[in-house]
């Protein structure tokens, strides 16, 4: 006689005690629905012992990897994206790439955040660099009232043209004005350049000037009033922006590789940004003085993005190119290149990265 299964002697059990009377019935009942179930259940985890032991496993390392901690510390990245961790700065903490790959920040406390950013956009630049009208600059930079602005077609410098075979320009990777500074291309150590003064604390290199006052010039003809700010910023002015972003991001609650992503978005990480070599400079205008999306639809950036180009300069950060330049379309920054690049740039819809990937 075959022995019975600790299910079958329950399962007896209750159906002996069920039929006594109609009291017992009931409990007997839901008693038999409860303990079938649970066996039930016994048998669907004894049958899948290895895959829940995966599930287990998966989620203890997820815990584990939320919650880990990284050291802090600023490493130094050359032209050829190779880091040197010879230089530690306990300043600012910056993560690896693929650790910031793996940063997800959901779209409320984004938006939550952009909309802080722009409430608090002038005084997050107070202090970190003055702003000048075009008039004001333009006073300052030469006796420009009585002398016209060249026309977009006037030649450069003879020693800056671009030579052209077959009617396209030939460009040179070591032209100083196509430099490529991103988050994968870092500024060398060895780069100088000469910084010339705009007005007051705002600096650039000297060798943009020129276009840069014509700019100004063909914009006050057309009536479009323009403000500069924050032209060339430090090597440590660039790192204490930096930081700052991390920080305000942190004091809402997000973790430090969340706040990183964010930040990394909004301002250039240290040694990646374009406004450490004087070629990259914010504009915007007097009745709009937000560094955010709005301002493309100013009277001052409609003009900014249709003729920028003609005076050297590019949209650095346009909008749906920002899987390839890994910075959220930024309408108020310019980044120079010259008139040549610029131009074949923007008819080609081309960002800084894609004209280096086609043309070198």
């Amino acid at each position: 006689m075959f022995k019975k299964t600790l299910r079958e002697r329950v399962r007896s059990r209750l159906i002996r005690f069920g039929r006594k009377n109609k009291i017992c019935y009931i409990p007997a009942l839901v008693a038999l629905c409860v303990t079938g179930f649970a066996f039930r259940l016994w048998d669907l985890l004894v049958g899948n012992t290895k895959k829940l032991g995966m599930t287990l496993v998966s989620c203890m390392f997820f815990v584990i990897y939320s919650s880990f901690s990284f050291p802090s510390f600023i490493g130094t990245q050359n032209i050829t994206g190779s880091i040197n961790f010879g230089e530690i700065d306990s300043s600012v903490r910056l993560a690896d790439e693929e650790e910031i790959d793996t940063a997800l920040v959901s779209e409320e406390v984004t938006q939550e955040l952009s909309t802080e950013s722009r409430e608090l956009t002038a005084g997050f630049h107070t202090g970190d660099m003055e702003r000048f009208d075009a008039g004001d600059i333009l006073a300052d930079l030469e006796e420009t009232e009585s002398v016209p602005a060249r026309s977009p077609a006037d030649n450069e410098d003879p020693e800056e043209e671009i030579p052209v075979e077959d009617g396209v320009p030939v460009f040179s990777e070591d032209d100083w004005r196509l430099i490529l500074v991103n988050k994968q291309h870092f500024i060398p150590e060895d780069y100088e350049f000469p910084l010339g003064t705009i007005k007051g604390s705002l600096r650039c290199d000297e060798r943009i000037l020129e276009d840069l006052r014509d700019m100004l010039v063909a914009a006050q003809n057309a009536g479009v009033h323009l403000q500069i700010q924050s032209p060339y910023r430090t090597e440590d002015h660039q790192k204490e922006l930096f930081e700052r972003k991390i920080n305000s991001y942190m004091r809402k609650g997000m973790s430090y590789l969340e706040a990183y992503q964010l930040s990394s978005q909004a301002v250039t990480i240290p040694n990646a940004s374009e406004h450490q070599i004087g070629l990259a400079l914010d504009i915007v205008t007097p009745s709009y003085i937000y560094l955010d999306e709005g301002f493309a639809d100013t009277e001052a950036g409609i003009w900014l993005e249709k003729n920028a180009m003609n005076y050297g300069f590019i949209l650095r950060y346009p909008k749906e190119k920002e899987y390839i330049t890994t910075v959220e379309f930024e309408p108020w920054h310019f980044r120079y290149v010259g008139r040549e690049a610029a131009v074949y740039m923007t008819e080609n819809d081309l960002t800084l990265e894609e004209f280096w990937e086609e043309m070198f």
